[in-house]
């Protein structure tokens, strides 16, 4: 009698997680492999298990640039990759095998100045000593509308985990860089928030969803099946704003108040509409006039919405 109520319960979470991935099953031991940025809006992986389909198991990798992310995926090293989109179109100008299949989040950055610095707007980095991370298109774009270059700054090349530690140890002036690090300088007191540099034609855009092409022609049920997960997972992510801080805190290992400054500023999300391809578009723009890159990826094979919009449908 007890085996067989064991048996019901698998049964029953099997039929549960096959009707959640549109019906999609797997065998037991296939395990997906999912690279993310170690940020704030790179943890909707970290969900994906409690809507996992049966017979899927999800490795979380963390990385810690972009570029890192990007090559993984180009590479096969993981399966899917979250990452910035300006890594993604860098990726995909120089014709490897990156293709972004959907949103993962809105927002996430801030110029971030120490504490009563006299630093308060944008003009005001001008001959100051600021991190950036090279090939962060969103604020140079800032810069750029306020008649200015990073050449207008004394530029420090920083990771986004380092950016806060430097400003607190007073090495740099200030830093336009990525949750939770702005979180962290508001709450221990060290920093003040110069913008959210969300007021040039890129809007909010910061992170998507990648994989490779040949696992699009392969195993297009598997793209679907991540796909319901990752929308399921983001959704639930930010309704549940209690479970997104405690998985952050958990996978980041910041202190809460940290985190709570952070999570407004995050908008983690899933879908490819048309503001989505008009924001890639002008962003991708940028960043050949900025010679970040040589030519422009092919937009027709570079973002495949097909799965996404129909998911939206459903």
């Amino acid at each position: 009698m007890r085996s067989s109520r064991r048996d019901f319960i698998r049964l029953t979470a099997a039929t549960a997680a096959m009707a959640a991935t549109g019906g999609a099953a797997f065998a037991a031991e296939r395990v997906v492999k999912v690279g993310t940025l170690k940020l704030i809006h790179g943890v909707t992986p970290y969900f994906y298990e409690q809507f996992a389909p049966a017979g899927i198991k999800f490795e979380v990798i963390p990385f810690e640039t972009p570029t890192d992310g990007k090559n993984a995926v180009a590479t096969g090293t993981v399966d899917f990759g979250i990452f910035g989109f300006a890594a993604a179109t860098l990726g995909g100008a120089n014709g490897e095998p990156v293709v972004v299949i959907a949103a993962a989040c809105n927002r996430g950055m801030a110029v971030v100045a120490k504490k009563d610095s006299g630093i308060n707007t944008i003009k005001d980095l001008r001959g100051k000593k600021v991190a950036i991370l090279p090939g962060s298109t969103q604020v140079l774009d800032r810069l750029a509308a306020e008649g200015m270059t990073v050449k207008d700054v004394e530029a420090v090349r920083l990771s986004f985990s380092d950016m806060a530690p430097a400003l607190a140890r007073g090495d740099i002036d200030a830093y336009m860089g990525a949750e939770p690090g702005p979180g962290i300088s508001l709450a221990n007191g060290v920093g003040q928030i110069v913008e959210y540099p969300y007021t040039t034609p890129t809007g909010s855009l910061n992170m998507v969803l990648t994989t490779r092409r040949h696992l699009i022609e392969k195993d297009p049920a598997l793209i679907k099946a991540l796909l319901k997960t990752h929308r399921a997972a983001s959704e639930y992510a930010m309704k549940d704003r209690e479970a997104f801080i405690a998985v952050a805190m958990q996978k980041l290992g910041q202190q809460k108040p940290s985190i709570e400054k952070a999570a407004p500023n995050v908008e983690l999300t899933w879908n490819i509409d048309d503001q989505f391809m008009k924001q890639a578009e002008y962003y991708g723009g940028q960043m050949l006039a900025k010679k970040q890159i040589r030519q422009l990826p092919d937009y027709k094979t570079f973002i495949d919405a097909s799965f996404v919009k129909a998911l939206a449908a459903t």
